[in-house]
């Protein structure tokens, strides 16, 4: 039994939200005893045709009966949950998917991407996805599912489980059955590697008030991600203070580019363009880091950084990232000094008066401001938009703010309660 079948038994009673082409699932008024917990069974024949499914090729169907073990009446909630294999979420449209009733009741299906993954649905006709079916005691009902591999199914991707379940908790453990589907032809699967590197002080200035460090990631395993990449830093601080006013730079092209944001806690960095494979290699995006002259803080604090990544259109829900912490100390400015004074004379003032001289003022050093400028250190200037770290590739990494925001919460909510450890 897989852990997320596990937390879903034990809040079974609970909310389930699942986002179902602008719909939100939720459970039945159905009072603990209608839903009858561990009550039922589900089995699922062999899939006709049998065979490996293409993309964009012939779909296969299969039975699917659901046995009620009890002498008390069922509800069911049908969920069909995919785990996939490969490195990149599935999209709507990247399974084929329906569901007819065959000694069950007229049936409507619909999919479902809570937390991001693929699930199946079905429900009666012309009611609500959160509706569910009634199954006799010691009855069963039985639907004809087809299941096919859409055009666009990543090819990132390989072989897939599917499992039916309910959202109701209504099948009991070891009640759930399953079908493994071949995917042609075969992938060898990765993952998207991210990591930070190269963390250190900014050149030429004093320690703890810059910091610079890369952002790094890589595609292991076959194929290509056939979608832009959203890359979302989100951020938090050792001491609460109202104004934090970081400054994130990227640096693009050999120079330095401030990214501002109404959120201080989220910071969108450049997209990585589609087509991005195993073969270019471990790529980087140059990163600094200050606090600006509206910070709050007065001494230096601790920042943490979560990096998500997540695919920039349609189901954005993060699915790799990386975590880093480091010091930061606000900038500070030189004083005024005085003008130096002169000893008292000792002779007799001249008949003439002297001219009086203004007082010399030490000019005032601050940090440079936050904006565009050329790079500095020895931090290496790509050429190009691309800062290429692995093998030959012309494919470039930096082309603008995504389009679309990672449904990431604020800092606040992120510390309170962080969110599901991304897919590794």
């Amino acid at each position: 039994m897989s852990a997320r079948t596990a937390a879903l038994r034990t809040a079974s009673a609970s909310v389930v939200a699942a986002a179902i082409a602008g719909t939100v699932l939720m459970p039945l008024t159905a009072s603990a005893d209608e839903s009858n917990p561990g009550a039922l069974k589900t089995t699922m024949s062999a899939p006709v045709p049998s065979g490996p499914l293409t993309r964009g090729g012939a779909t296969e169907t299969f039975e699917l009966t659901v046995a009620n073990t009890t002498d008390k009446v069922s509800s069911y909630h049908p969920w069909m949950l995919l785990d996939p294999t490969g490195a990149s979420p599935l999209q709507q449209s990247d399974v084929v998917y329906k569901v007819e009733g065959l000694t069950a009741p007229a049936t409507d299906y619909a999919i479902g991407q809570q937390d991001g993954e693929w699930q199946g649905l079905f429900y009666p006709a012309g009611k609500n996805s959160s509706a569910g079916f009634e199954i006799p005691a010691k009855g069963k009902l039985t639907w004809k599912v087809t299941i096919g591999l859409g055009k666009s199914y990543p090819t990132t991707n390989g072989d897939f489980k599917l499992r039916a379940s309910s959202f109701m908790a209504e099948v009991g453990e070891g009640g759930e059955g399953s079908l493994t589907f071949k995917t042609d032809p075969s992938v060898k699967t990765g993952k998207l590697e991210s990591s930070f590197k190269n963390a250190g002080d900014c050149k030429g200035v004093p320690a703890n008030q810059c910091r610079e460090m890369d952002l790094t990631y890589k595609l292991t395993g076959d194929g290509e991600f056939a979608e832009a990449l959203a890359v979302n830093l989100n951020l938090g601080f050792g001491s609460d203070v109202q104004h934090p006013n970081l400054q994130v730079e990227v640096l693009v092209d050999g120079k330095w580019i401030g990214y501002g944001t109404t959120d201080p806690y989220n910071f969108m960095l450049p997209t990585i363009p589609k087509g991005l494979n195993a073969a270019s290699g471990e790529h980087a995006q140059h990163l600094r880091f200050s606090f600006g002259p509206d910070t709050d803080f007065k001494k230096s604090t601790e920042v943490t950084l979560q990096a998500t990544i997540g695919l920039a259109e349609g189901n954005g829900y993060a699915f790799a990232g990386a975590d880093t912490k480091f010091q930061l100390a606000p900038k500070t400015t030189t004083p005024t000094s005085p003008a130096p004074t002169s000893p008292a004379p000792t002779s007799p003032a001249p008949t003439t008066p002297a001219p009086t001289g203004s007082a010399t003022t030490a000019p005032v050093t601050t940090a440079p401001a936050a904006t565009t400028t050329p790079a500095t250190g020895n931090t290496p200037k790509p050429t190009g938009s691309l800062a290429h770290t692995g093998s030959d590739s012309n494919t470039a990494l930096y082309s603008g703010l995504a389009a679309v925001l990672i449904g990431l919460g604020g800092a606040a909510a992120w510390f309170a309660r962080r969110r599901r450890t991304v897919r590794g």
